[in-house]
Formats: C-alpha cells, sequence, structure tokens
C-alpha cells in the first residue's frame, strides 16, 4: 500500500575522505526499498564495491524524486531522469544497469506490475583510442607524492588492475611459484587472476605489514573512488588510474603481440574488450598501411 511520505526524510552519506560528505536526503520508503534490494545484491554474492554503485544510482533518482513513491515510477520519469543528465557514455550504460535490475527486481517481488525502466534505450559506446599515461606524467607523479600514494601508483603501473582491484589488496594476495612473485587479484564478480610482478615490486609490497594495503574505513580498507581521486590528483592534465591501465595494456601488448595473454592479464571477459584499451605503435600503423601499398606507391609520385 502506498502511503505519504512527505515529511520524514532518510538522509545517506557517501564516503569522501578529505572532502567532507556529499549528502543524499532520501524519503523512507525509497530508503526501505533501496535496503530490501541491496540485501538481494548481497545474497547474489555481488561485491561490496558493486552493490555501493548499485545503490548509489538509485539513492541519486530517489533524492531527485521526494514525492513520487518508488512503485509508482513510470517510464516517462526514468526516461526523463536520464535524458536531464549530460553523463559520459560509460556512465550512462551505468545507471541504465542499476534502474533496469532494481526495477526488474521490483516487478519480480510482486511490487510493480510494469517495469518503468523497460523503454530506456541502448546506450552504444563510441569507439575510442586508448589514452596509455606517458612516462613523464608517470615520472613526475611518482617523484612528488607521499609513499601511501606512491605505493598506489607502483601497483597501478606495474599490474594494471582496476582502482577497486587495487583498493582492496591484502598481503595475503602476494604469493611466489615456480616462474617468481605474483599477486592472486579479486577481480570483477569474485573471479581470481594472477598478475605477475618483478622482484623489486614484491620487496616492496613484502615489507607492508600483515593486512590491507590502504587500509580505511570501507571495510577495512580505502574505497575505490578514493584510491582514484588520490591517483588523479597526484597526476596532472587529467591523467587518471583508467590510463595507468591503458598504458600497462599497451605495453604488455607491444611485447609479444599476445591478445590473449593480454586479455588475461586485464581480466577482461571479452578479448573484444581488452582491444580498446591496447594502443598500436604508430610505427606498427605506418608499416601495415606501407604493406598495403607494396608494389605500387611509384604510381602515387
Amino acid at each position: 500500500m502506498v502511503t505519504n511520505q512527505s515529511y520524514r526524510t532518510v538522509s545517506f552519506m557517501r564516503p569522501a575522505p578529505m572532502s567532507g560528505m556529499n549528502m543524499l536526503t532520501v524519503k523512507p520508503v525509497w530508503a526501505e526499498a533501496i535496503s530490501s534490494w541491496d540485501e538481494w545484491l548481497r545474497a547474489a554474492g555481488k561485491s561490496a564495491e558493486t552493490r555501493y554503485t548499485r545503490t548509489y544510482h538509485l539513492r541519486r533518482l530517489a533524492h531527485d524524486h521526494p514525492d513520487v513513491h518508488p512503485w509508482q515510477m513510470t517510464d516517462g520519469h526514468v526516461v526523463t531522469w536520464m535524458a536531464n543528465h549530460e553523463w559520459k557514455a560509460e556512465t550512462r550504460r551505468s545507471y541504465r544497469s542499476s534502474l533496469r535490475v532494481f526495477f526488474r527486481w521490483a516487478q519480480a517481488r510482486g511490487h510493480i506490475t510494469v517495469d518503468p525502466s523497460h523503454e530506456l534505450p541502448p546506450v552504444p559506446i563510441p569507439r575510442a583510442r586508448p589514452r596509455p599515461a606517458p612516462n613523464d606524467i608517470v615520472e613526475d607523479a611518482l617523484d612528488t607524492v607521499d609513499p601511501r600514494v606512491k605505493l598506489m601508483l607502483l601497483v597501478l603501473v606495474f599490474t594494471g588492475i582496476r582502482r577497486g582491484e587495487c583498493s582492496r589488496l591484502h598481503t595475503n594476495q602476494i604469493e611466489r611459484d615456480l616462474y617468481g612473485w605474483q599477486l592472486r587479484v579479486i577481480g570483477k564478480g569474485g573471479h581470481e587472476r594472477i598478475i605477475p610482478i618483478d622482484d623489486a615490486l614484491a620487496a616492496t609490497l613484502r615489507l607492508l605489514p600483515p593486512g590491507w594495503f590502504f587500509p580505511g574505513q570501507i571495510n577495512g580498507h580505502l574505497s575505490a573512488s578514493y584510491v582514484g581521486k588520490l591517483v588523479s590528483r597526484a597526476m596532472a592534465d587529467g591523467w587518471t588510474a583508467h590510463n595507468l591501465r591503458h598504458r600497462y595494456a599497451s605495453l604488455a601488448y607491444s611485447v609479444e603481440r599476445d591478445i590473449r595473454a593480454t586479455q588475461e592479464l586485464l581480466g577482461h571477459a571479452s578479448v573484444t574488450t581488452t582491444q580498446i584499451y591496447t594502443f598500436v605503435p604508430e610505427e606498427s600503423l605506418r608499416r601495415a598501411a606501407a604493406g598495403a601499398n607494396l608494389g605500387l606507391a611509384r604510381h602515387a609520385a
């Protein structure tokens, strides 16, 4: 039964260490719905990072619709809300996915009969060239940051892992096998992968006290967003942790030209995704183009 929730609100705080708190105020009926959905996500084995992202998306929707009951949302509400935000394609796709999952859950639970997110159009992701962080940017950052951020940079540069994977690193993930030192990384969906690391990085990591690499207030460690913020702040001109991932992917691919090996290192489910991350060197493109014109170049003179 839908009741009036006009007078009471519940405040959610989005952690943003060292920069205050971003307050999102939502009505209790929205808070209850989102909490129940979060419990379902947890039962489905979704990671804390995934649950945080999904529920934050819904809290933003709830915050912007204080006078609309969650089970009275229409496709008009949802489509207009999505249309009114100037998001990048990846962000828009992520929000669309969160809304689709939430309202499908609500429909399956019998809260609604019609899914208001059903009419949301798919979000195509434009093909873009990878943007690997250049060496001078990385070196300048390594020379100027404090020890904690330097360790973040070193880990990201030498492993290419995601910022969320970096934020959750624990000393029990440092391992050694017949071939040398490695990191056992817990990726998206809880999938594990092994990333070889050199002896110098291994020696640095083994000096850490037992526990999380980067202790914090999110289940004992820093949040992915805060790691990303610290890394972006350390590098100039808008370079980010994701650009370090592009850098690792491009350099790893350039050594062996083995896209499958690069895919495994990055933890991608699809080679297609890996291809987006790998920068093909200019000289390779020129050699390929020259080969395509073999024997006919004189006619262009």
